[in-house]
């Protein structure tokens, strides 16, 4: 019973630290492509936003456009399907890039920064839904999560991995000729786990090498982020 006690006092004592720290930052989703030639721009506005504590900007490089003649080195299939899965959501008839993504839920043309600009601020403006800290000790990931206020069921909580920057020659396609500069590069993404929001969430799972990571907690669909936390 004390060792129970002690450990329900720690946790406690975690969250409220996390609770009282909130800061969750607005995430940001580029769908971008090496062999796109109107990208470059969203992903220098890309590069801009990273720089920011407030936002966590995170390049999902597609592979649709890697037959018009350069094969993106960093574009995964799941995430030109994420990319899908957000416009069946939305109810939009097509996915192009650049194409931003904001909490999950706003769309921009990904080089319009004025507008993204303004549903950053909107976001930042929202009181935080869920309180979220993510560690890491050595190989050792360990998550908490308390709801805020009442929240839906049905959370999923997950890891994205990615690589700070790349420098990549394109040498065919239509950004042929030039040496293109990325940022945040995603090339990992794993479900964590599942939650309802009843009850605080603890978690831990392994994490290996250095890259950087970040935990997201989201509605199925993928549907609205409602908490997002770099590891520390």
């Amino acid at each position: 019973m004390k060792f129970l006690a002690a450990a329900s006092f720690a946790l406690c004592t975690m969250m409220g630290h996390a609770v009282a720290g909130q800061t969750t930052p607005v995430v940001v989703e580029l769908f971008t492509s090496q062999g796109c030639s109107s990208c470059p721009p969203a992903d220098k506005l890309l590069s801009e936003l990273a720089q920011r504590d407030d936002v966590l900007a995170l390049a999902l490089h597609v592979d649709y456009w890697d037959y018009i003649g350069w094969a993106d080195s960093f574009a995964l299939p799941e995430h030109a399907e994420r990319q899908r899965r957000y416009a069946h959501k939305g109810r939009r008839d097509m996915i192009y890039t650049p194409q931003m993504i904001v909490n999950g839920e706003a769309d921009v043309v990904g080089a319009h920064a004025l507008p993204l600009s303004e549903i950053i601020a909107r976001y930042k403006a929202q009181p935080p839904a869920v309180a979220l800290s993510a560690e890491r000790d050595g190989t050792r990931l360990s998550v908490l999560a308390e709801a805020l206020t009442p929240v839906k069921p049905d959370m999923t909580v997950l890891l994205v991995r990615y690589v700070a920057s790349r420098s990549v020659e394109i040498t065919r396609g239509e950004n042929a000729g030039h040496t293109l500069d990325y940022v945040n590069v995603v090339d990992s993404w794993q479900v964590l786990g599942h939650w309802d929001g009843a009850a605080p969430l603890t978690l831990t799972a392994e994490i290996e090498g250095p890259r950087p990571a970040a935990v997201l907690v989201q509605y199925p669909g993928p549907g609205v982020i409602v908490a997002a936390a770099r590891v520390d």
